[in-house]
């Protein structure tokens, strides 16, 4: 019986339309990296935090699915930031609503069979006067996110520390490749250009998928996904 990965977060990772092109979500790739006997079963949607994905009813159309033995992969944080929308915002501080909704996610997924686990915002490019990767791009979200790991006993994929990994060796310029940089007049979608350093590029989106299966082989705590990854050549 085919086991599913379930993904769950926002645009960084969620499967992109045509007219959204060329901007690709990290998880459209992940299947690329794992035998076809686990299906991935991309559920992120551009714009939501833990808080909306909640209240539209997005997570217990994923509940409702849930076999014993399935994955759950949980990563929110970008919008959870978003004070100035209440729709949204999630305080990640120490019993805020945002570690209140990430264990909800766990506990929900537990309760099915299924094995939760959370991932850190896959950081945006921005670097420090120092020409360093901010560590501050995501906010407190990311370290919200280890410490609800830690507390739970859930696997962590720190998708922000090996992102920041990532640009910190391509340097400034070199790491704009991954994200939506296009000047006006290059892609009929985006004819005035665009600067964007959240969204990723195609080239953007297989490699944080490669850092997402390569954080996956580093797991110790994901032993049954191991046989399951497909040994890729890197991406660049």
């Amino acid at each position: 019986m085919t086991m599913t990965l379930y993904i769950v977060g926002d645009s960084t990772a969620a499967l992109k339309g045509a007219i959204e092109k060329p901007m690709t979500g990290w998880g459209e790739y992940l299947q690329q990296h794992l035998d076809p006997a686990i299906r991935v079963d991309n559920r992120a949607i551009n714009g939501r935090s833990t808080r909306s994905f909640i209240a539209e009813g997005r997570w217990a159309a994923v509940e409702n699915e849930l076999q014993p033995g399935d994955y759950v992969f949980i990563q929110f944080g970008h919008n959870d930031q978003k004070q100035e929308d209440p729709s949204r915002f999630a305080d990640p501080a120490p019993g805020g609503e945002y570690r209140a909704n990430l264990k909800r996610f766990i506990e929900s997924a537990r309760s099915r069979g299924a094995i939760p686990v959370l991932l850190t915002s896959v950081s945006r490019r921005r670097f420090t006067a120092e020409g360093l990767p901010d560590p501050d791009a995501v906010g407190p979200y990311p370290e919200a996110m280890r410490e609800t790991a830690q507390e739970a006993g859930v696997p962590l994929l720190d998708l922000f520390a090996a992102s920041q990994q990532l640009y910190l060796r391509m340097g400034r310029e070199e790491s704009k490749h991954l994200f939506m940089h296009l000047p006006a007049g290059s892609h009929p979608n985006y004819p005035d250009g665009i600067a964007d350093d959240t969204h990723f590029s195609d080239r953007g989106a297989r490699e944080i998928a490669s850092l997402a299966a390569e954080a996956i082989r580093q797991c110790e705590a994901l032993p049954g996904l191991h046989p399951l990854l497909r040994n890729l050549a890197p991406t660049s």
